[in-house]
């Protein structure tokens, strides 16, 4: 690309098979307001924001229709409707909203029905590529939950499923409901809680998008090796904990967020920070014994 910011630096991983993104992707969550409730405080930047992800490459979205709640989706709409092509839009449904920083989750039925179908139209889509139950209320039946979603991809309103926040014994029970695309668990460089979720998606080819992905804990202190690789290529700590995650598993799908477009633009630079043998080796093991 003329200015040399490309995400398509990342590599390729096939979604359900058949669609292809290019693996650093976009977080939809800060582009909104304090606590992700409400509008962001500077509208038009968030609205660059999003022009500019299509503009380096980047052809990941993801959002949730309870970042706002709805604000998210449908600033995504406005910004870039009628979507370029081959561009993915991920989208959650399993939470109700009350107020900034109040999540409460909402696995029934005929409220994952109205969060699909209320995102299919502040989408504007008559498809969603892919949609990710974004809890599994322990309230309501597992089962109930995950049949739900799997009449909504019957009935053509969701192309691919993924979860959020699950564990290998509850990825196992939804794949034999319906066909698992990606799952989202909290993962970085310094939290590596998860590891065997992500194992396990990489021996199923099931796509691992890792949320809070730029959490660094203590690597990057000074003379830590994080932060000696950052120094010796004269980037940003996060960048080396993303080009840490990207070399991780060939089907890790990092969506770091952001409402600035110079953040947006240090991101994706990072798609073409390469970690050497020993530096990668390094951090991962400096990165054993941190609690972040």
């Amino acid at each position: 690309m003329a200015d040399r910011l490309d995400a398509a630096a990342s590599g390729t991983f096939l979604v359900g098979g058949d669609i292809p993104v290019d693996r650093l992707g976009f977080g939809a969550m800060r582009i909104t307001g304090e606590g992700v409730w409400g509008p962001p405080k500077d509208r038009e930047e968030c609205i660059r924001v999003l022009k500019r992800t299509v503009e380096v490459g980047v052809n990941l979205i993801d959002t949730a229709d309870s970042y706002g709640p709805n604000v998210s989706e449908e600033l995504i709409a406005e910004a870039l409707y009628p979507y370029p092509r081959g561009l993915l839009i991920a989208t959650k449904g399993g939470f109700t909203r009350s107020g900034p920083g109040k999540w409460t989750e909402n696995g029934h039925p005929k409220h994952l029905r109205a969060a699909c179908e209320g995102s299919l139209r502040r989408l504007r889509l008559d498809t969603i590529d892919l949609w990710q139950l974004h809890r599994i209320d322990a309230a309501i039946p597992a089962e109930d939950q995950v049949g739900t979603v799997a009449d909504l991809r019957r009935e053509g309103k969701i192309r691919h499923v993924g979860l959020s926040e699950v564990t290998v014994e509850q990825i196992e029970a939804a794949r034999r409901e319906v066909p698992i695309a990606t799952v989202q668990n909290r993962y970085n460089v310094a939290d590596r809680e998860w590891e065997g979720v992500l194992e396990h998606c990489e021996l199923h080819g099931i796509g691992f998008i890792p949320w809070y992905p730029l959490a660094v804990g203590k690597l990057a202190e000074e003379g830590g090796p994080l932060a000696e690789a950052a120094r010796r290529r004269g980037v940003a700590a996060s960048q080396v904990a993303l080009a840490w995650l990207l070399r991780r598993s060939p089907v890790m799908l990092p969506i770091p967020g952001t409402s600035k477009v110079a953040h947006l633009d240090e991101n994706v630079a990072a798609a073409a920070v390469e970690l050497a043998d020993d530096e990668f080796r390094r951090i991962g093991e400096a990165a054993g014994g941190d609690e972040g």
